[in-house]
């Protein structure tokens, strides 16, 4: 049986073959080979990258047994030299490698079975059958895991009939219905014999590390997150550099950072709290200010406030000014809001002159009496939507 440069040599990483079939798959071409070293999509284990023939491979799928390399741009049928994106290829291999690992330690000294499994850009997964885990599991865990780690076992691959994996104690038969010939098997040396398509290190050791990352529930089971690898560096790094510059920005060592952030924002919600006391009474003030103004349509502007101090403003008035109506706005620019205050003793009808404002203002708004608002991209306008204002108290008034 001639099997897929992938699986004879994971390592392989440049390939000389002959392009069989050309296509398109949907908008993007697509180009069957005779041989390839591109790992399609499945089982948990995402497509490899790569080119042929200078042309970049987007995609691999498996298509009613024939593997697609979706491409970048268009390959004529011949000869193409195929190149393996190895940093992918190998990320690959260590996160799925340590997927199995930590899939059978799971199960077998600890009674959890592993039910999914998904690689991701970041994070991998598996999902287990049992309710919880606490951080005491997750430790011992890890440092199961890391035992099997440092053993260096060897990971091999061999081929098997469907008949024989009860016999062989082959760990997942999960095998899809009606299948038949040889089931591809991956074995951790004294440890697991799991069926499996994907791409895999030839042993514990070359996965380094993995690290346990956090938890959530799933379906009455849990999601396990964790990185394996290459990535546990990676993440490691980003760690360091965020904690440089929270060192740096909150003058504090590494164990006192979460105290000192939990302080920060303590004080955060006590500046937020006095502001909005403020921001109240200042409204209030300016109310009170307002309503003094003989004016049947009260009209202020402020450029540096917001539609949340316009309606305090517009609150207060209501019961300032009961009989008289307010055009309220704020921002500059293209950048403005605005607060219409009509209380029923006013006489105007709200409903009829809130989207006459929204108009002169070039904006867009709602609402219901005693108030209509929104944001306006003309707020320059504003003494035009006051006098639009006045205009329908005239109407209203039979003028």
């Amino acid at each position: 049986m001639n099997r897929p440069a992938y699986h004879r040599d994971p390592c392989l990483t440049e390939l000389d073959t002959e392009v069989v079939e050309v296509g398109h798959d949907g908008e993007r071409p697509f180009a069957v080979t005779a041989d390839t070293l591109f790992y399609p999509e499945g089982g948990g284990q995402p497509a490899d990258r790569g080119s042929m023939g200078g042309v970049g491979v987007i995609d691999v799928r498996k298509v009613e047994g024939v593997i697609r390399h979706v491409l970048a741009g268009e390959l004529a049928l011949g000869p193409v030299r195929q190149v393996l994106d190895w940093p992918r290829r190998l990320d690959h291999m260590q996160q799925h490698t340590g997927q199995h690992l930590l899939t059978v330690v799971a199960l077998e000294r600890f009674g959890w079975a592993t039910t999914a499994f998904h690689l991701g850009a970041e994070l991998s997964d598996i999902e287990l059958d049992v309710p919880r885990l606490d951080d005491g599991a997750l430790g011992r865990l890890e440092d199961a895991v890391a035992e099997e780690i440092r053993a260096a076992r060897p990971v091999t691959v061999r081929y098997a009939g469907i008949d024989e994996m009860e016999e062989l104690g082959v760990r997942s038969r999960l095998l899809p219905e009606g299948l038949s010939g040889e089931v591809r098997l991956v074995e951790i040396e004294g440890l697991d014999l799991n069926t499996c398509g994907g791409t895999h290190l030839a042993s514990t050791a070359e996965i380094g590390a993995l690290a346990l990352v956090g938890t959530e529930p799933m379906r009455g089971g849990t999601r396990l997150f964790f990185v394996a690898g290459d990535r546990v560096r990676r993440r490691l790094a980003g760690h360091e550099a965020r904690n440089r510059r929270l060192r740096t920005l909150l003058d504090g060592a590494d164990a006192d950072l979460p105290e000192l952030v939990e302080l920060r924002l303590a004080r955060e919600k006590e500046l937020a709290r006095e502001r909005r006391r403020l921001l109240a009474e200042l409204a209030a003030a300016t109310a009170e200010r307002l309503a003094a103004s003989p004016d049947p349509v009260i009209a202020a502007h402020w450029e540096d406030r917001d539609a949340g101090f316009l309606q305090e403003v517009g609150k207060t008035l209501v019961g300032l000014a009961p009989d008289r109506v307010a055009l309220l706005t704020a921002g500059s620019g293209g950048d403005g809001a605005f607060v219409v205050v009509a209380p029923e003793a006013s006489g105007l009808d709200l409903a009829i002159a809130g989207p006459e404002v929204c108009a002169v203002l070039e904006g867009r708004g709602g609402g219901r009496a005693p108030f209509f608002q929104g944001k306006a991209s003309a707020v320059d306008r504003r003494d035009r939507a006051a006098a639009t204002l006045r205009g329908s108290l005239g109407r209203d008034d039979g003028g």
